[in-house]
């Protein structure tokens, strides 16, 4: 296929011409953009289950449009590279560099025996604590390495391939000895050829079902699509241990996932089986549930699970039969899982919609039924023989809600006030947990009769995000609050145990993230990592959270970022306002303060600081929130609201004399483009604006989009009225649009972008489209993200900063 850049061509500098499309080279963006795209990222950090070595880790900067221009095959919703038949994505979990570090004692050490060049993922602690496995992703092939903590040395086990593409790559046995690993089946021979001449037509068929479903990329297509996913997520799975050597367990098959009890016995395997499906994908796609022996015999057959394609649309839908299977955590051979009492339908009426049952070893008794849930379940926190939390939610309303019981018998011994999963300010926080030998989460209890739990949490308030460690009493709901942030800091729990060993991540507006261990006692803090700042050029730039109401009442929240050395004499600024709405079901939630007036700025490439080194003031994650209260939903008032949102941040920062009114660009990547087409639309609020891989025409996702669940025939004025694409001819603000030309994202077809670009210059209106070859939602390569900032900023500088 040959690609083309779609939009006007950039001639000397800032004056484009009228041409419809022209190939265009790779450009850069002026150079303290290109600086700070090119900088390093602050290292990830992991610590040992005993808190005495932490991993530095470091991620690889974006990749070569080269390294990214690898063939990706599409394959029932997931995106496969034939050439070492792993997952295609973006960089998350990816790194380049691993240092070992003793917390105590400060010493560092490399890893020997690695290759040169290496790009660790799968990184798992074995449950001793003295090996670290890994895959090394190359460009020919996933291999299994593993690191040995105590001598420091790294080896590669096996000459055979890791099929990285679906399912559990690798993970660990119980006896720290043995990693369970899914290998390419060595017999699969060669690739399938595509027939030259078809021998019929692709039908579908559907006899009077409702059989609704949303919009997803990357289906299968075919029978020959079919024969492309049999060949390349069929996996081997094998026991290796230490030394290399590798024992096949059960036969090759497509596995979604495979555990180990918690005494290493048996293992839970999910398989994928036929028919498949060319209208939703493989999560949807039939599931064996199985029990096996640690050898891979079958145990027993759990559940035959059919093709999950014809359920109803809404958020709180789940399959009809058993789901969410895992093994209890606390126990050493007992599995757990939910069961929909409802058929997985939120219309139907019934006191309890899930229950959850447990089946212990030898798995030849009647599961038992242990408790029932009035909402949907949302999962079991397992703690030891006399207590577990049961979790259940209702998307609908957004309440959420936490049950204690005896994981044994199912009594309850507490139920917990229900909540709003919207209101951030009241959230306890995360459990902390401990690590069953399988690696499944365990919860860490204080000492006492009594379930007493540590949490970690955000700590949102209307002073901005302050992060805690608690210790709750779930009984007497009694919480001590043993660790909280404190400014001109953000301090972000990293490792906590109930010994009192705590590490906190800490930054400031500017100062590099760094680990610091805490004396609970004291409070004293002591430094443990010197990690250098990313980006030394944007010292001074200014930094702080603004709180405005809405006219409604609603506070809204933005960071605010101004050139280093402004100030206000030197008069108002040209303004770049980057956003994304998020849907709400109270008014108190979506007023709630989000964020931390006190972290360090981190950049990538969705982000819109760059352009405070250009003398833009930036209004960064700005409040876009869409209310319904009660019976109305959120976007039945969409258009009113962003406009409300928008109108209420300009005047505001108007007033504090920092904006010129006249000179404001609006953006916003995915549905944050669609927000900006949006305004574009219905309001002369702007100056410019920029949409990257957006959707405007909601007629081609009719089955829900984002937090939508009405069908467009059930709401066909909502869908017409929030769809841009419908109203192209009042688009005439300049708007730059950008968007990946293989964007696997639900919805986000990049024909979005064609047709609104097409309807807008139908009509007159100033555009631009730039379509980025081997892009998918989120842009990869270094090249396409410093195009797309070139055209930013060329965007911004002609029709927002030098508007005539």
């Amino acid at each position: 296929m040959k690609v083309k850049l779609l939009g006007l061509f950039l001639i000397g500098g800032l004056t484009y011409t009228v041409s419809a499309q022209e190939n265009v080279k790779y450009q850069l963006p002026p150079q303290s953009i290109v600086d700070l795209v090119d900088a390093p990222s602050t290292p990830v950090v992991q610590f040992n289950k005993a808190g005495t070595l932490m991993l530095i880790l470091q991620a690889p900067g974006f990749a070569s449009i080269e390294d990214i221009s690898q063939p990706v095959i599409g394959i029932a919703g997931l995106k496969v590279t034939p050439n070492n038949n792993a997952t295609a994505a973006e960089s998350a979990g990816v790194y380049e560099s691993l240092i070992i570090k003793e917390v105590k004692s400060g010493k560092e050490s490399k890893l020997s025996g690695l290759p040169a060049k290496y790009r660790i993922t799968n990184l798992r602690w074995s449950p001793d604590g003295n090996f670290i496995a890994f895959s090394n992703n190359s460009l020919t092939g996933v291999e299994l390495w593993i690191a040995d903590v105590k001598s420091l040395k790294a080896t590669r086990l096996t000459n055979e391939l890791l099929n990285d593409a679906v399912g559990t790559t690798l993970q660990w046995h119980p006896d720290s000895k043995h990693i369970l690993a899914q290998f390419v089946n060595t017999a699969r021979g060669a690739k399938p050829n595509e027939p030259m001449v078809p021998t019929g037509p692709v039908i579908q068929e559907n006899l009077g079902v409702v059989t609704p479903s949303r919009t997803y990329q990357y289906l299968l297509k075919n029978a020959y699509d079919e024969q492309l996913m049999d060949y390349y997520l069929t996996s081997q799975l094998k026991s290796v241990d230490l030394e290399g050597n590798a024992t096949n367990i059960a036969a090759p098959q497509i596995y979604r996932s495979a555990s180990y009890s918690p005494n290493g016995k048996y293992l839970m395997v999910q398989t994928i089986q036929k028919p498949y499906s060319y209208l939703v994908p493989i999560s949807s796609f039939p599931l064996n549930t199985d029990v096996l022996d640690a050898s891979g015999k079958l145990v027993k057959a759990l559940y035959r699970a059919p093709l999950a394609d014809k359920l109803p649309t809404g958020f709180d839908v789940v399959a009809k039969g058993p789901r969410s299977y895992e093994w209890r955590a606390d126990a050493p051979e007992t599995l757990a899982w939910a069961e929909a009492q409802d058929e997985g339908n939120p219309k139907n009426n019934v006191p309890f919609r899930d229950a959850v049952f447990t089946l212990k070893a030898p798995f030849d008794q009647q599961p038992q039924k242990l408790f029932a849930v009035a909402t949907r379940y949302g999962g079991i926190e397992w703690g030891n023989a006399s207590y577990a939390v049961v979790r259940e939610r209702w998307r609908k309303d957004r309440t959420s809600k936490m049950t204690v019981i005896n994981p044994e018998t199912g009594k309850v011994v507490k139920t917990l006030p229900t909540t709003s999963s919207e209101n951030a300010y009241i959230d306890p926080g995360r459990f902390v947990y401990s690590k069953a030998a399988n690696g499944d989460n365990m919860l860490v209890f204080d000492k006492g009769n009594q379930p007493t739990v540590y949490t970690i949490g955000t700590g949102a308030s209307p002073q901005g995000d302050r992060p805690f460690v608690m210790r709750w009493n779930l009984i007497n709901n009694k919480q001590d609050t043993l660790f909280k942030s404190k400014a001109p800091f953000y301090e972000e729990p990293v490792y906590f145990d109930k010994a009192g060993s705590l590490y906190v991540s800490r930054e400031s507006t500017d100062e590099t993230p760094n680990i610091y261990s805490v004396n609970l006692s004291t409070k004293k803090m002591q430094q443990v990592t010197n990690f250098a700042d990313p980006y030394p050029s944007m010292r001074g730039v200014q930094k702080s959270m603004l709180s405005y109401p809405r006219k409604d009442g609603v506070k809204l929240s933005a960071t605010l970022y101004l050139p280093k050395g402004y100030k206000k004499a030197d008069g108002p600024l040209p303004v770049l306002i980057w956003a994304y709405p998020r849907e709400f079901k109270s008014l108190s939630a979506a007023g709630e303060v989000k964020g931390s007036p006190y972290r360090f700025t981190r950049l990538a490439f969705r982000s819109p600081v760059f352009w405070v080194t250009r003398g833009y003031a930036v209004l960064d994650n700005a409040d876009m929130p869409i209310v319904g209260v009660g019976k109305n939903e959120p976007n039945d008032t969409f258009l009113e609201q962003i406009e409300d949102n928008a109108t209420s941040l300009i005047d505001y920062i108007v007033n504090m004399g920092v904006a010129d009114r006249n000179r404001i660009a609006v953006g916003g990547h995915s549905y944050g483009a669609f927000m900006t087409a949006n305004l574009l639309a219905h309001t002369k609020l702007f100056a410019a604006g920029i949409a990257r891989s957006g959707a405007y025409n909601r007629t081609l996702t009719p089955f829900g989009f984002q937090g939508e669940e009405r069908t467009y025939w059930q709401a066909p004025e909502v869908y017409n009225r929030m769809a841009p694409f419908n109203y192209a001819d009042k688009i005439k603000t300049p708007l730059l649009m950008t968007h990946g030309i293989d964007d696997d994202n639900s919805g986000t077809f990049p024909i979005q972008s064609e047709r609104l670009y097409s309807a807008i210059k139908g009509h007159g209106g100033t555009v631009r489209l730039v379509m980025l070859p081997k892009e998918f939602h989120g842009y990869r390569s270094r090249e396409s993200v410093l195009h797309t900032f070139w055209e930013q900023d060329s965007w911004l500088e002609k029709y927002v900063k030098n508007k005539k």
